[in-house]
């Protein structure tokens, strides 16, 4: 059993790091007012603003606002700013001795997949694949049910997703139960063979990605396969792969096609259609929490990720 964070309450200050990419600031600034809606406080990591190529300062100065964030006792919980590339880069870096004897809510999703999958191994801890405040709480887009995914947060609550939120297709059937991991699927692939790669025995995989066309994610979970990631895992979550589609010159095989070699054909609980990922509404969901995927009746249920 993970250990789950503390709780928020109003009135806590939360930490912002840019572990990877510069985030954009502008809607960065206009995410705030969110934060303040919650009653929240905050407070900026020293890298958020800078530049250093495509990366959010040296990883030096990321790896130190990380570091900083969780040994902070005034921050009660971490949410990243964006993701884009970078935070593996560091990882062999990182306290992660110090998050398991500071646990606090960690948040965050794309390139932070790295994060979560060496926190959740390492740290022992739950963390949460959510949106983030540059990359979607800044937008015009930001849903109403996105906004709502923070509750979870400040009160301990069973999350259940049904049709109700979106359209779900059963690839396999039956009921899987286990920790629930996973996360950006290009991520997870680029762990594997190092000491961070995906822990998927006896647990329920969640996968979504961005920008990939089939035959790419054909390759990411040929991986996973031959890594033996697939067999251990007890079933399957898919979420939202936006922008999938094959480029048009090209003769390809289908997303569907693609999913359905690798995981429908396992015969273990696999359900696809979740907006979990590069999406909104965005269902945020704690890694580590216990959860159980009913691919009969369609639906996932996942316990609560603070105490």
């Amino acid at each position: 059993m993970k250990i789950r964070p503390r709780r928020l309450q109003k009135g806590d200050t939360i930490g912002i790091i840019a572990p990877s990419s510069p985030p954009n600031l502008t809607q960065l600034k206009n995410s705030l007012s969110f934060l303040q809606e919650l009653g929240l406080s905050y407070k900026m990591g020293k890298s958020v603003e800078k530049v250093y190529g495509y990366l959010a300062g040296t990883d030096e100065e990321r790896l130190e606002d990380l570091h900083e964030m969780f040994a902070d006792p005034t921050i009660a919980g971490i949410i990243c700013a964006g993701g884009g590339f970078g935070s593996a880069r560091y990882a062999d870096k990182i306290d992660f001795q110090l998050m398991n004897e500071c646990p606090k809510i960690f948040w965050g999703y794309s390139d932070i997949t790295f994060l979560h999958t060496g926190m959740n191994v390492y740290s022992d801890i739950v963390t949460f694949h959510g949106p983030m405040l540059a990359s979607d709480v800044g937008k015009d887009t930001f849903s109403d049910l996105s906004k709502k995914m923070f509750q979870q947060l400040f009160e301990p609550m069973e999350l259940h997703y049904t049709e109700a939120i979106s359209p779900l297709e059963r690839l396999s059937g039956g009921v899987a139960r286990g920790e629930l991991t996973g996360g950006n699927l290009s991520l997870l692939v680029s762990g594997i063979g190092t000491k961070y790669e995906v822990d998927t025995k006896g647990k329920l995989l969640l996968i979504e990605d961005t920008g990939e066309e089939p035959y790419r994610i054909d390759g990411m979970l040929n991986q996973l396969r031959l890594a033996g990631k697939l067999d251990e895992a007890t079933g399957f979550v898919i979420g939202d792969f936006k922008d999938a589609e094959p480029s048009k010159s090209k003769i390809s095989l289908t997303l569907d096609e693609v999913l359905n070699h690798y995981l429908g054909a396992l015969g273990k609980p696999a359900v696809k259609g979740f907006k979990i990922g590069h999406c909104e509404p965005h269902f945020a969901v704690p890694l580590g929490a216990e959860a159980q995927l009913d691919a009969d009746h369609l639906t996932l249920s996942i316990l609560p990720g603070v105490e």
